[in-house]
């Protein structure tokens, strides 16, 4: 299997490319088998481990974490992406609220009435969501409808103190010191 005759010599010689290739092959097998073992029968996969695995892989997918939230404001183009990203460390405590936890809700929103949103319901009065990126899905479509026309950090800060936190004029100050103490500005 892994000689080949040559002629020229009238010898049997290694054929070191189909070495390589098989090798190659036993090595992917091999590590797909490793990473699909915990769910794997005899390297058979019956319907049940199959619909686990494609969970698993689904909530991996959706677990949230600081990088695939920067990842995804860059990926969606959110407009003053530093901005919006300290609007969720502020109304989410640093993502450890209830609210987020609960609802997957990263800017403390209420459910849309004259927008196009992504809210699946209201929980204790925030709109939830079945994962953190519809909730950035939803913020953008806010970002879309009602920021689009501002031109300067500075009167995204006035719209925000304005419109969107209960906290009246105090927002864009909480907004500005954790923009400065995360660096924010650094990872976009």
């Amino acid at each position: 299997m892994f000689y080949k005759y040559d002629k020229e010599f009238l010898v049997w010689k290694k054929d070191w490319k189909k070495m390589k290739i098989s090798l190659g092959v036993v090595g992917v097998l091999f590590i797909i088998s490793f990473v699909l073992g915990r769910y794997a029968r005899i390297g058979v996969l019956d319907e049940y481990e199959k619909e686990l695995l494609i969970l698993d892989l689904q909530n991996e997918r959706n677990k949230f974490s600081q990088e695939k939230f920067v990842d995804e404001l860059k990926r969606l183009n959110i407009k003053y992406p530093h901005i919006v990203m300290a609007q969720s460390i502020v109304e989410t405590g640093h993502w450890k609220s209830g609210i987020f936890k609960e609802n997957h809700n990263l800017f403390g929103m209420k459910q849309a009435n004259i927008r196009i949103n992504t809210a699946k319901g209201t929980n204790r009065n925030h709109a939830y969501y079945d994962n953190w990126q519809e909730s950035l899905y939803d913020y953008a479509f806010y970002q879309c409808r009602y920021m689009s026309n501002i031109r300067s950090e500075e009167d995204y800060f006035l719209a925000l103190d304005a419109s969107y936190a209960e906290a009246g004029g105090n927002y864009s100050i909480a907004l500005k010191k954790a923009i400065k103490d995360y660096n924010l500005k650094d990872l976009f």
